[in-house]
């Protein structure tokens, strides 16, 4: 009795541990895209601007040394991945030589004239090293992004070299995700040239060097739209960018009732912003987003304690959204959207319904079965299987793992496999009835011969499961996660509640007969 009691024991802890973690079961257990409805994007990483990013800040971090250590030049410009440089005077060649050997990503691909002019490219080797990483930055840069937008079991892998698939159930607004999601988020403040005429350089089409043409946005009240605005003539080079943030927040003004977004710098962003002001009271400053330019403030007096705004024609979403962006960080390339596909509610609803009308099904279709051939006994497997399917959900819910639609599928086969463990214990039983055996031998002998086959069918089938939720993606996955947790699930019911029962009825009474 002892042994029947801690069995017992373990079974209800069970049983009420698998309840309390389907209980609610909208909150309990994540429904994947095909079941929830949501959006499905596949982007592709453009890696190639990643590379002339990096050229281009090398290019910045060149001119500033050159200038430090007084070598003077007369050219230097960046295209794609090389950057041409050449020197005022060539009894500066040695020491510019040997400031180049501290930029070990480039190599030399040319040398002429005099004074002489050096050619750099990027090599090959670091072209790849930098992609590679803008692809995983990427990566986590959207998941960051995606999190903070409050999307329950996303779904984010890598596909390829430079594609990224994402996944996102549930979501109302696909094309608030999309834009959160593609938005480059480049913060960068650049100074403002007022010396010069902007609508003569816009009318020319010239652009002096060391300089871009920028334009704010405007936003049409009556129909929302935004349209480009006014131009202006900025510095190329940025006085600071959006990595010194530590944070950005969504805010209403106090003045005119408008949302703006409210920024704090890190220890070094603060000082840089300290140097800024300081030295350009009087002058203006852009807040650059993605190249547009959000609002160009004068600078009335020097700011020292780390926070600026972004102002523009925010509504209260667009700012919250573009506060996300900016504390998730800034894409290292911009991303294309190759593929959207949207699944709604009411398909997902479908596709639950379906589900659950095939799962009732086939347990009917068991239940008859059983019942028809294997009696009482036949009672017990069905009593098994319907804990099966308990356990299997409280599993989802302990381990926050997603439904899908194959994910279903996968629990209607644990349904097949659990029985035809209990199928393997009976027909044992039966043999051994069959040799004259007792009852409590008999089921002794059916269960102990059995073990093994269930083990042996369970544990290749558990393997091949493990192989499809390492490497599987997407829907393969959800098959996967459910059947997993089915066979071991299976596998507690068959042998170790059936065991259960069986010996709770022959140590209750001296049984001579059994109906199976």
């Amino acid at each position: 009795m002892g042994g029947l009691r801690w069995r017992l024991g373990v079974i209800l802890c069970v049983i009420l541990g698998a309840g309390y973690y389907i209980y609610p079961p909208d909150e309990r257990i994540n429904l994947g895209l095909d079941l929830q409805g949501g959006i499905h994007l596949v982007l592709e990483v453009q890696s190639e601007k990643a590379v002339e990013s990096k050229v281009e800040r090398y290019y910045n971090e060149l001119k500033s040394t050159l200038k430090t250590k007084d070598i003077r030049i007369r050219k230097i410009s960046s295209k794609g991945r090389t950057l041409s440089i050449q020197i005022h005077r060539d009894n500066d060649r040695t020491r510019f030589i040997e400031l180049m050997k501290e930029y070990p990503d480039f190599i030399s691909t040319k040398v002429s004239g005099t004074p002489p002019l050096f050619v750099f490219k990027i090599s090959d080797k670091n072209v790849e090293k930098i992609k590679e990483q803008a692809v995983e930055q990427a990566l986590e840069t959207i998941r960051n992004r995606i999190d903070q937008f409050g999307v329950r079991e996303p779904t984010l892998q890598r596909q390829g070299e430079r594609r990224i698939i994402i996944q996102l159930p549930g979501v109302d607004d696909p094309a608030r995700a999309k834009a959160l999601i593609g938005k480059t988020a480049l913060l960068e403040f650049k100074m403002v040239d007022e010396t010069q005429n902007v609508t003569q350089v816009v009318e020319s089409g010239e652009i002096p060097e060391g300089f871009q043409l920028l334009y704010d946005i405007r936003r049409d009240r009556r129909t929302g739209r935004t349209m480009k605005g006014r131009p202006y003539l900025v510095r190329k080079e940025s006085s600071l960018t959006g990595n010194s943030l530590t944070d950005a927040r969504a805010t209403i003004g106090d003045r005119f009732n408008e949302p703006y977004v409210s920024i704090t710098f890190d220890g070094a962003g603060s000082d840089a912003f300290d140097r800024i002001t300081s030295n350009n009271v009087g002058r203006r400053l852009a807040i650059v987003l993605d190249g547009v330019i959000h609002s160009a403030p004068t600078i009335q007096e020097r700011i020292s304690q780390g926070q600026a705004q972004i102002t523009g024609s925010f509504t209260l979403e667009e700012a919250s959204d573009l506060a996300i962006t900016l504390r998730a960080g800034a894409l290292p390339a911009p991303v294309d959207v190759l593929e959207e596909r949207n699944v709604g509610p009411s398909l997902g609803s479908d596709s639950i319904r379906s589900g659950i009308i095939s799962i009732i099904t086939g347990f009917v279709l068991v239940l008859i079965f059983m019942v028809i051939y294997y009696k009482l006994s036949g009672m017990i497997a069905v009593l098994a299987l319907l804990m099966n399917l308990v356990i299997l959900s409280g599993a989802l819910g302990l381990f926050g793992a997603t439904l899908t639609l194959p994910g279903i599928a996968g629990i209607v086969l644990t349904v097949g496999m659990a029985v035809d463990a209990n199928v393997l214990i009976f027909e044992r039983i039966r043999e051994e009835l069959r040799l004259g055996k007792t009852v409590r031998s008999a089921v002794d002998s059916g269960f102990g011969k059995a073990f093994l086959t269930i083990l042996d069918a369970n544990v290749t089938t558990l393997i091949a499961a493990l192989v499809l939720l390492q490497f599987g993606t997407g829907p393969i996955k959800g098959f996967a996660v459910t059947l997993s947790i089915g066979i071991v699930a299976s596998m507690f019911t068959a042998i170790f509640c059936t065991r259960f029962v069986y010996d709770s009825i022959l140590s209750s009474k001296d049984i001579r007969s059994l109906s199976i």
